[in-house]
């Protein structure tokens, strides 16, 4: 499922294209976001936002109450997920990318403790 999301703007950030982009906060989930439709959207200000892209000024009570109905019902976690959950139901060949992700994320020294960590669960 792909939903609409409330978020709130932690960072605006321009791209070296000129596209003026935010970091977003989800519930405690963030994210980039692009804002070409909310131009003047500032920080602190809540959005709707939809692959990738702040759609709707929102209020905050909105925001927050969205956000709380969203969490109840588990839809947060079906949006935005956990990517180690999703690579151990996807089997092993998922779970080695997800080890590469986090290596790559991370430097070349996690890269030998989470290829170790994920041979380990196996």
């Amino acid at each position: 499922m792909c939903l609409a999301v409330p978020g709130r703007v932690k960072r605006i950030l321009e791209r070296d294209d000129g596209t003026r982009m935010a970091v977003m906060d989800f519930g405690g989930v963030e994210k980039d976001v692009c804002l070409e439709y909310l131009p003047d959207l500032q920080v602190d200000e809540y959005a709707i936002v939809h692959v990738g892209f702040a759609l709707q000024r929102l209020d905050e009570e909105s925001a927050r109450k969205t956000l709380g109905l969203f969490e109840e019902l588990g839809l947060l976690q079906e949006e935005f997920g956990d990517p180690w959950e999703a690579a151990e139901s996807a089997g092993p060949a998922l779970e080695w990318a997800a080890a590469d992700a986090v290596a790559a994320a991370e430097g070349a020294g996690a890269a030998s403790a989470a290829t170790a960590s994920a041979e380990a669960d196996r």
